[in-house]
């Protein structure tokens, strides 16, 4: 099993990328998806394909990439049961310790292709594990989090409690956008299914 600690970064905003190298220099590991491991390499910031986790190539234009048991199961995993770890020793899968995602532009373009599916997936099971797991769904915070993992070793218990709200305000402002959409299409009569 890894011994270092593992992010999965898939972002459609790329912004402050660059502050990934901290961590990359303290041995943490990137994974991340093709537009954002683009990014990471002209950063360069040393990085992997998800699909080396996942053993299965990005599909269908991106619906499918990270909707994977080797992902899923590696940031879900309770670090204080045994009998997880042990699950996660048995199907050779690493844990996932942080995720930073943000979701694609829903709002500047409403359609059925712009409905992010993995994006909100990866971060509520990373925020339902927030005990064990750091889930970032905003810019703003990587330069804290980055802070606290370099000079405290890990990121404050108050830091996680506010990154995982974060992360439940943003999906829900994201699905009502979404249903409001579908909603206003319905009642005009437009198709959009």
């Amino acid at each position: 099993m890894n011994k270092r600690k593992r992010i999965l970064i898939s972002v459609t905003d790329k912004k402050g990328l660059e502050q990934f190298k901290q961590l990359t220099d303290l041995d943490w590991e990137i994974v991340s998806t093709d537009g954002t491991y683009a990014k990471l390499k002209e950063l360069g910031i040393p990085c992997i394909l998800v699909e080396e986790v996942t053993n299965f190539p990005e599909m269908m234009n991106g619906r499918v990439k990270t909707l994977h048991p080797n992902i899923f199961a590696g940031i879900l995993a309770d670090r204080s049961k045994p009998e997880h770890m042990e699950a996660l020793e048995v199907h050779g899968i690493e844990t996932i310790d942080m995720v930073v995602v943000n979701f694609y532009d829903f709002d500047g373009n409403p359609n059925i292709e712009n409905i992010d599916i993995g994006g909100p997936s990866l971060l509520r099971a990373c925020a339902k594990n927030g005990k064990f797991t750091i889930p970032i769904v905003d810019p703003d915070d990587y330069a804290d989090v980055i802070w606290q993992i370099k000079e405290l070793g890990e990121v404050s218990s108050i830091k996680r409690q506010n990154l995982v709200r974060k992360v439940f305000e943003t999906t829900m402002r994201y699905e009502m956008n979404i249903y409001k959409w579908m909603t206003g299409e319905i009642l005009e009569n437009k198709e959009f299914l």
